[in-house]
């Protein structure tokens, strides 16, 4: 397979990175205030570097002007980073914040706990815009159905 732009190669590469980060992470997961919390920073880890490097090679097929497509390329690129980076980030002071579950039992200083607050906003609004905004990832629903040039492999004569 060829990457037809630096773009791809990109996305591949911060995937990789991800990859690479979340599985370091998994080993000090026991070194952690919460080491829950590292578990799921490690798993972010994983999960995003798999979405970027998945990202990167449909990436060609995106059809968008070219301010939309840095838009979008930046906005996934910070969701993604900033996910490892306050859940990382959140396991090691012990925050708790927006994270019922792998938080219960721990808390931090005011200040951690708004950053990690505030962290996890906006990853969660760059998530979702890039993926729902009809420059960003919501592209991908269009790739699925063929309409922006790529065919499913099954069931297209």
């Amino acid at each position: 397979m060829t990457f037809s732009t630096d773009s791809q190669r990109r996305l591949i590469w911060h995937g990789m990175f991800l990859f690479l980060l979340g599985l370091l992470i998994g080993f000090v997961e026991g070194q952690v205030s919460n080491p829950r919390m590292a578990l799921a920073a490690h798993l972010e880890g994983l999960m995003n570097g798999t979405f970027l490097i998945a990202l990167g090679a449909v990436w060609q097929f995106v059809r968008l002007p070219p301010t939309l497509t840095t838009g979008a390329y930046w906005t996934v690129l910070y969701g993604t980073y900033a996910n490892v980076i306050i859940t990382t980030f959140a396991a090691v002071v012990g925050a708790s914040s927006l994270s019922p579950i792998t938080g219960a039992g721990h808390n931090a200083p005011p200040w951690q706990e708004s950053l990690v607050t505030i962290g996890f906003g906006t990853v969660g609004i760059a998530m979702l815009v890039s993926s729902l905004h009809p420059g960003g990832l919501g592209s991908f629903f269009k790739i699925l159905d063929g309409s922006l040039g790529l065919r499913m492999m099954a069931g297209s004569g």
